[in-house]
Formats: structure tokens, C-alpha cells, sequence
């Protein structure tokens, strides 16, 4: 089961799409299959198929996102966090040959998209690295067996500056 956390961006990022769809999408679509529609033949008419279908995948988004946002529990940072891996925190860590990656730690429904940077809480990294502190020794169960890594770096605000 996919843990029902969210950070606060995460949650308006929902909540603009949601807006953006039923608001402003919508209603164009609306307009345009209904135009389609009155022009007759509905069988060979490639605007009223085409919009129909897109409404219909704007409707199911929306249906989603409106079951979804109230399930929701944001997540604020709080500073007993500091120092040490919780929800939200972005972390660097260091394996013995020097690879070195940064995420954030965030809910599942916010690794999508344009987020290349987040890993979900539900992710084997993030639980091997929760409640860990700069300089813990992380140890990540993969596929391909067990992987050691060492935390660099723990921050709460903005991502890590390259």
C-alpha cells in the first residue's frame, strides 16, 4: 500500500493540476465537442473523437485527483527533524567508490513529472535511510544485493547546489 504522505509543494502541485483541468481545460474542451458534435456525423469527425476522448482522460485525472487530495496528509517540516533523515529532507550520500547521489524524500504521488530528483518514501533507499544522521553507514537491499552508502549531507530547505 502506497503511504498516504505528502510535502506541502507537493500537495499544490495536485491541487494547481486539479484547478487547471476542471477550470480551464475543461471548459475549452467542453466548447469544442459540443461545436464538433453540431457539425453532424459524429462517426467520421476526427475533432469530436479526438476531444471526446480528451475530455474523457481530463475527467478520469480529475475523478483521481478528487479521491486522491482528501486522503492526503501534509507533511511540514518540523525542526526536531534537523540532523537527521525524515520525510521531506534532502539528502546526499557517498558510496566506497565515490558515486554520489541527492534526492529529496517525498509521498509516492510526487515522483512523477518533472521531479527526477525525489525518491518515495515507500522506495528501499528512503527507508534504509530514515532516522539516519550525517556520517551513519546506510546499508540498501537491491537486486543485485546489498549496497553501502554514508550520509554526506541532510537539509530541509533547497536542494543541494551543484
Amino acid at each position: 500500500m502506497k503511504t498516504k504522505l505528502i510535502t506541502a509543494e507537493g500537495y499544490k502541485k495536485l491541487k494547481d493540476e486539479h484547478d487547471e483541468l476542471w477550470y480551464n481545460q475543461r471548459p475549452e474542451i467542453t466548447k469544442i465537442v459540443t461545436w464538433a458534435a453540431s457539425l453532424g456525423d459524429r462517426s467520421e469527425n476526427a475533432d469530436y473523437q479526438y476531444n471526446k476522448r480528451k475530455l474523457r482522460e481530463i475527467d478520469r485525472r480529475v475523478r483521481y485527483l478528487r479521491k486522491l487530495l482528501p486522503e492526503l496528509q501534509i507533511v511540514s517540516y518540523s525542526p526536531q527533524q534537523e540532523g537527521r533523515v525524515f520525510f521531506g529532507a534532502w539528502v546526499e550520500i557517498e558510496n566506497d567508490v565515490g558515486d554520489v547521489k541527492q534526492f529529496r524524500i517525498v509521498g509516492p504521488e510526487e515522483i512523477y513529472g518533472d521531479a527526477k530528483d525525489y525518491i518515495s518514501i515507500d522506495s528501499p533507499m528512503a527507508r534504509a535511510l530514515l532516522k539516519k544522521q550525517v556520517d551513519d553507514e546506510v546499508v540498501v537491499q537491491t537486486p543485485n544485493g546489498a549496497k553501502q552508502w554514508y550520509v554526506v549531507n541532510i537539509r530541509y530547505s533547497l536542494p543541494f547546489e551543484e
